[in-house]
């Protein structure tokens, strides 16, 4: 036979319409039980009458479908995940904890972006409920997760990850924010700086507000004034950070060192500084890829990405295994990473 009348006789694949254990019943001569005792590994069928349901589950294609096993078990052996951003580096090391963790366990892990949008957080969390997920990770976008009551109370697990929930009581692991950034701006202190300035993210988000919060903790300990016009929050895109950076860096009223609250914007203030022609001082909340390897190597604090994953997914397992005590909130310590840049001291004059 020739290739093009091979092809001619080949079946086309029917997208949508996958082969069912009729078919296999069909085509290979047997009742439909014989095929669901060979599919789910079951005694009672004859190693000649099983060679042949296998063969034509290979010459078909077929998979099982567990839709009507996860109905009968109640639960689907696959939990999910909302992060704020896939593409962020920050979340890469956490995303694949989760999966560790969720494999160990014999789950599938299925994830998504809110974008850091509380309606696509809700909507992502929502769809995500509506196809039987025995749990929820969550890096929460918004502050209001009174939505999830519902769903939570009907038996999915939920944990939140990187920031607390809003308005439930809820596990949640976090890093210490307001430790890893004091320590951040004492260590500029402790280098001479005087006038330090914070760049951030939007004031509502918690880690953002933390991480202000132990800046002016450490210029308050070191009882060094903060002048507002050194401090901004705001979102994280190249074009406002970039402004800000400029802002804060120049003029009379100049800082001489710049603490920033992660790595998008730790990123950007480094292209700035270097575009400056004089030395400024900084240190980094979030290590970012290549930080060693620029000159100056950049000072960072530090946190463990995949830590906080990893704990989250054995605390949500830990529910779904039974666990019935009181909402937890576990705060992993941060690390200071000494590079360079967080070292120069003050220019002179």
């Amino acid at each position: 036979m020739s290739d093009a009348a091979r092809t001619a006789r080949s079946p086309q694949p029917r997208y949508g319409n996958r082969p069912t254990m009729k078919d296999v019943a069909a085509r290979a001569g047997v009742g439909l039980k014989t095929v669901s005792r060979v599919v789910n590994g079951e005694p009672g069928v004859t190693a000649e009458t099983e060679r042949r349901v296998q063969d034509a589950i290979t010459a078909l294609g077929f998979r099982r479908n567990d839709s009507a096993r996860i109905l009968r078990k109640g639960r689907t052996a696959s939990v999910g995940l909302v992060l704020e951003d896939l593409a962020d580096p920050f979340y890469a090391p956490l995303n694949r904890a989760v999966e560790e963790v969720a494999r160990d366990h014999g789950a599938l892990l299925i994830n998504g972006s809110s974008a850091e949008d509380p309606e696509r957080e809700r909507e992502l969390a929502l769809a995500l409920c509506a196809r039987r997920v025995d749990g929820l990770v969550i890096v929460p976008a918004g502050d209001d997760h009174r939505y999830l009551e519902p769903e939570i109370a009907a038996g999915i697990a939920t944990v939140f990850v990187d920031r607390p929930a809003g308005r439930i009581a809820a596990d949640a692991v976090l890093s210490d924010n307001f430790g890893g950034a004091r320590e951040g701006v004492a260590h500029l202190v402790a280098h001479g700086h005087r006038r330090i300035g914070f760049l951030g993210d939007r004031p509502g988000i918690h880690t953002a507000a933390e991480r202000l919060r132990g800046y002016r903790a450490a210029m308050a300990a070191a009882g060094l004034p903060v002048d507002e016009a050194w401090v901004s929050l705001g979102p994280t895109d190249p074009g406002r950070v970039r402004a800000e950076a400029e802002r804060i860096l120049t003029g009379p009223g100049a800082v001489t060192a710049l603490f920033t609250g992660n790595n998008r914007v730790t990123a950007t203030a480094v292209r700035v500084i270097a575009g400056l022609g004089r030395p400024v001082a900084l240190v980094g909340f979030d290590d970012l890829e290549l930080a060693d390897l620029l000159s100056p190597a950049v000072t960072v604090v530090a946190q463990d990405a995949g830590q906080l994953g990893r704990t989250a997914a054995e605390l949500l397992f830990r529910r779904l295994e039974g666990a019935q005590d009181a909402a937890r909130r576990v705060e992993l310590p941060t690390r200071l990473i000494v590079r360079g840049s967080g070292e120069i001291p003050p220019a002179a004059g």
